[in-house]
């Protein structure tokens, strides 16, 4: 269950890849014409608009991207199988197709719960079902007279048989589980400033098995009515300043200062000797979240070695979102909360007072700079660079070429034999194999920020934000 979940983490990187391009085109527009909003300026509206294009249909990207990445050889015929089961489930579930139907009585409550069908929550559902049915049935061979729709052309078939199943089952649990979402979600924005300080802490803590990309689906995107980032890209009608922005705005100053001071200590608390090596990892780690919120990289360099440092960092965290709410000081983001989203948000009518998070985020550089250096030498934590002995004799992070890390990756994982599947996110390199006891961990671990091993066939390492190319020269190693 857990690999599968993992499986899922993944393939949901496909369609939030595509929320930068969204960011940069409605930002630009806004920057250009902040108070018109495209009204006074016809580039500022082709820039919104087609930003908007994007933002507003995440649902089917969901479908599609997650058949896409979830499919065994990421073929598009699974990408157009999530597409159809898509159409088809949220066709069946429109509440004139419901009314028309007449399987359940519609009610104010159900009205509006099917009124939202087109939602995330169905497009990875439909992504989900497409993907399955694909990698169960793309090779299956028809009877002669039924040739033309063998293999992969039966999937978009089979895929809309089953929206038709999923969509009667819908009909009757998607009101229980709209409800469910919106009483969820009115708990957390009910409480205010606290409610946000509570999810932030939550979004990190869940980040070491990947369930963080559900819990943001709630507050994000709109599951529940909360839509916070939708809203705030497309300064929607019902957006409130100084309120939308409220679950983004706080992580600003965390990854942009906070991680970064907690590499320095990491830095200045490693044993002489290692100093160089460590500052290659940090420096790259650092930047990276400063400049884009990429922050696995650094995270996984202590996530495990010291969870008690992940733990603070989960709760500084939380106080962050939870100041940022409080003072309204608002920004928001189309993929992480880096310099760049920053500068691309700030023109945004709805960012009110962002320029505050940069003062705040000098104070959280500080308090991650001594909570970490003070805990991790009370403490004696072994941070990288502070390992024993036998532990130092490796470098610690890869050098060299994107072929020579993948080489070693595979050195380490027992070889071709060995490696089963080669996929990759943001910052891992996902993968499935024959047997995990074969993978050399302790030594793979002396080159990379973090390896996982959630089951006895799947393997995650963090290489950082240039794990695709590592990924395509392990895919070229691992096919020889």
């Amino acid at each position: 269950m857990f690999s599968y979940l993992q499986k899922i983490g993944r393939a949901l990187m496909v369609p939030v890849a595509v929320l930068p391009a969204a960011a940069i085109l409605m930002g630009i527009g806004y920057w250009i014409d902040p108070n018109g909003w495209g009204g006074n300026s016809a580039l500022a509206a082709f820039l919104i608009k087609s930003g908007a294009a994007i933002i507003d249909n995440m649902s089917v990207l969901f479908a599609i991207g997650i058949a896409y990445g979830m499919s065994r050889d990421k073929d598009g015929a699974a990408a157009l199988a999530g597409f159809v089961g898509y159409m088809v489930i949220t066709t069946l579930l429109s509440p004139g197709a419901v009314e028309q139907i007449g399987l359940v009585t519609l009610n104010d409550a159900s009205t509006l719960a099917f009124s939202k069908i087109e939602n995330q929550f169905v497009g990875i559902i439909s992504g989900i079902m497409a993907a399955e049915l694909y990698n169960r049935f793309y090779q299956v061979e028809l009877h002669k007279a039924l040739s033309f729709f063998s293999g992969k052309r039966l999937v978009p078939i089979l895929t809309s048989v089953a929206g038709i199943v999923v969509a009667f089952v819908l009909m009757y649990l998607w009101p229980l589980i709209f409800g469910g979402l919106v009483t969820f979600g009115e708990s957390i924005t009910g409480m205010g400033s606290v409610g946000a300080g509570i999810y932030g802490f939550f979004n990190r803590l869940l980040i070491p098995i990947g369930l963080h990309h559900a819990l943001n689906a709630v507050f994000w995107f709109d599951m529940a009515g909360i839509n916070d980032l939708g809203k705030f890209l497309s300064v929607a009608s019902d957006a409130v300043p100084g309120e939308t922005g409220r679950y983004m705005a706080g992580f600003f100053p965390i990854m942009m200062f906070g991680l970064p001071g907690a590499a320095l200590a990491i830095y200045h608390t490693a044993k002489a000797e290692n100093k160089t090596k460590v500052a290659s990892i940090m420096i790259a780690a650092a930047t990276a979240s400063f400049f884009t919120g990429v922050t696995e990289p650094l995270e996984f360099a202590f996530m495990f070695v010291a969870p008690v440092l992940y733990v603070v960092h989960a709760l500084l965290t939380g106080i962050s979102v939870f100041i940022a709410a409080s003072m309204q000081w608002m920004a928001g983001f189309g993929f992480s909360a880096g310099l760049v989203d920053m500068v691309l948000s700030s023109r945004n009518p709805l960012a009110t007072n962002w320029y505050m998070l940069i003062p705040q985020g000098f104070v959280f550089f500080a308090v991650y700079y001594f909570v970490f250096k003070t805990m991790i030498i009370k403490m004696n934590l072994k941070t990288p660079g502070r390992e024993d002995a036998t532990e130092e004799e490796a470098s610690l992070s890869v050098g060299g070429s994107h072929s020579d890390t993948a080489d070693l990756v595979l050195t380490m994982l027992g070889g071709t034999d060995n490696v089963v599947l080669v996929d990759n996110c943001a910052t891992r390199l996902r993968l499935e194999v024959k047997d995990s006891d074969q993978v050399n961990v302790n030594e793979l671990k002396k080159h990379v920020p973090g390896v996982i091993i959630p089951s006895k066939t799947a393997v995650q390492v963090v290489i950082g934000p240039h794990v695709e190319f590592v990924a395509n020269e392990l895919k070229l190693l691992a096919a020889k």
